[in-house]
């Protein structure tokens, strides 16, 4: 895969130093100097402003990839002023979900004020969090196109976190309020989002003036932008809801402190889909010119690969996770109360996989001429996963919300694969993909005879053996029946500089 190997590794690696500066927060700073409410208020708060940026982009981010391809002239830093819409669209969406989300105080206060009036008291400074949250993911996506992932992802991944750790300290010792806490978090998201676009306009020569000749001899594709971004925001009104739908559910029927709890269940599952956020990120833009192209071949060779490099690489972390979920809550403090989550990380870990399995497909779809559709695939995971949480967290609590999120999305992405095989007439799964799935069924099935069968030990030694043996055997099996050849060829060369090294 070239620089999609090469530029994923990287920022995979940027990813996990990330992920590690957020086991240290979660694990060690979360969970022992805030209480469960305070975890869900500044989730319930970043979730908000995922939510609104999710609407006041209006599509940009996918608009900046599809389109950048019919701007850029070849062989040349000219793209017609083409980053002067990416910047000043979003900036119009901004403003008028602004007003939006201001009249809205009321009823939304309404429904969140019974069990979570913390979140009604920091209702307003979701406004600042989102407009630097909306810049830093602007500027991480024209860098995507201009296939520089690595620095933005150290800056989502490193920058904020450790910003985030900072600030968690300084509350804990009581440097900071509530007050000042909420304020800093919004700070922090506004140093990411300096940071992101001095680094954009560092990369090249970036003409901010756009080319209205070009635009004036281009009309169709100004139509084409225009009524793809209309449609994008159509589609976000559904979609972007999806995602945070059961943290609001959990917030608005059982309070922030089960906000907490789900909140740390889904900081763990959210590890299974970690190297995708690289993967996606460089094979995107490739994925677009392909696309462009007509070049249905190389679109079906980069989807396969992509999802069963991550349906592999995705499975093993959630079989390692889940191995030693008993060892995790063990050694987390105030364990005993998060504990209460078990389930629900390995329901959400699984949906997490689902989405790193096949997110490339909707890609695909969005970029393609059938794009119309996934207006269709959007309304069908809002509308699902409002009835599911809406039936399913009462009944269930967070281990409802959990459900709901895996079958909403389970469904939105078979629905995906099944359209886009259908239309497009793209090849997404091989036969390799089904080796990788029975090979995790017999894993995590082998994990669950283990725990039945095997004698008793503690829980340090039993947690150590089991993910030396069942994850070892899987990885020596994969390795040697090459169902990733990608993979097999990078462990091929890094045996080789390590030797050579010696």
């Amino acid at each position: 895969m070239g620089v999609i190997a090469k530029q994923s590794i990287r920022g995979t690696i940027v990813t996990y130093l990330g992920i590690a500066v957020g086991v240290i927060t979660t694990f060690f700073v979360l969970t022992r100097f805030l209480t469960a409410e305070e975890i869900g208020l500044t989730r319930v708060l970043i979730d908000a402003a995922t939510l609104f940026i999710g609407l006041a982009q209006l599509g940009t981010s996918a608009s900046i990839i599809r389109f950048y391809p019919y701007f850029k002239e070849k062989g040349s830093e000219n793209d017609h002023g083409f980053f002067f819409w990416a910047l000043v669209v979003p900036l119009i969406g901004f403003t008028v979900f602004a007003v939006v989300y201001w009249a809205c105080r009321v009823p939304l206060g309404n429904w969140f004020g019974d069990k979570s009036p913390l979140f009604v008291e920091y209702y307003y400074f979701v406004l600042p969090l989102a407009f630097f949250m909306l810049y830093q993911t602007i500027c991480e996506s024209t860098c995507n196109v201009l296939m520089h992932i690595v620095v933005p992802r150290a800056v989502r991944e490193l920058v904020v976190r450790v910003g985030m750790l900072t600030l968690y300290l300084l509350y804990a010792f009581r440097v900071l309020s509530l007050d000042g806490l909420v304020i800093g978090i919004c700070l922090n998201y506004a140093l990411a989002a300096l940071i992101n676009i001095a680094y954009f306009l560092s990369l090249t020569r970036i003409n901010l003036r756009p080319d209205r000749e070009f635009l004036r001899a281009n009309k169709g594709l100004v139509r084409r932008y225009l009524s793809y971004t209309g449609f994008l925001l159509l589609s976000a009104l559904t979609s972007a809801l999806a995602p945070t739908l059961s943290s609001f559910f959990v917030t608005a029927k059982m309070g922030l402190d089960s906000t907490g709890i789900f909140a740390i269940a889904t900081y763990m599952a959210v590890m299974v889909s970690v190297p995708n956020r690289s993967v996606s990120a460089i094979a995107s833009p490739q994925l677009a010119r392909a696309i462009k192209d007509r070049n249905r071949e190389e679109c079906s060779h980069l989807i396969s690969q992509v999802t069963r490099n991550m349906l592999l690489i995705g499975g093993f972390i959630l079989l390692v996770m889940w191995i030693n979920i008993d060892l995790i809550f063990h050694v987390l403090p105030n364990g005993v109360t998060y504990a209460t989550a078990k389930n629900v990380v390995l329901i959400l870990g699984v949906s997490q996989l689902v989405l790193a399995t096949f997110t490339i497909c909707f890609t695909a779809l969005n970029y393609s001429r059938f794009y119309a559709f996934s207006l269709l695939l959007s309304l069908t995971l809002t509308v699902s996963a409002l009835l599911l949480n809406n039936y399913l967290v009462p009944l269930y609590g967070i281990e409802g919300a959990a459900m709901s999120n895996l079958l909403s999305y389970a469904l939105y992405m078979a629905l995906t694969v099944a359209l886009v095989t259908a239309l497009c007439r793209i090849r997404i799964i091989d036969r390799q993909w089904w080796y990788i799935l029975l090979l995790l069924v017999v894993l995590f099935g082998a994990n669950r005879l283990w725990c039945m069968y095997a004698p008793s030990m503690s829980i340090w030694p039993d947690s150590l053996l089991r993910t030396l043996v069942i994850p070892g055997c899987g990885v020596l099996i994969a390795y040697k029946a090459e169902l990733s050849p990608e993979i097999n060829v990078q462990i091929a060369q890094w045996l080789n500089k390590w030797q050579n090294g010696k």
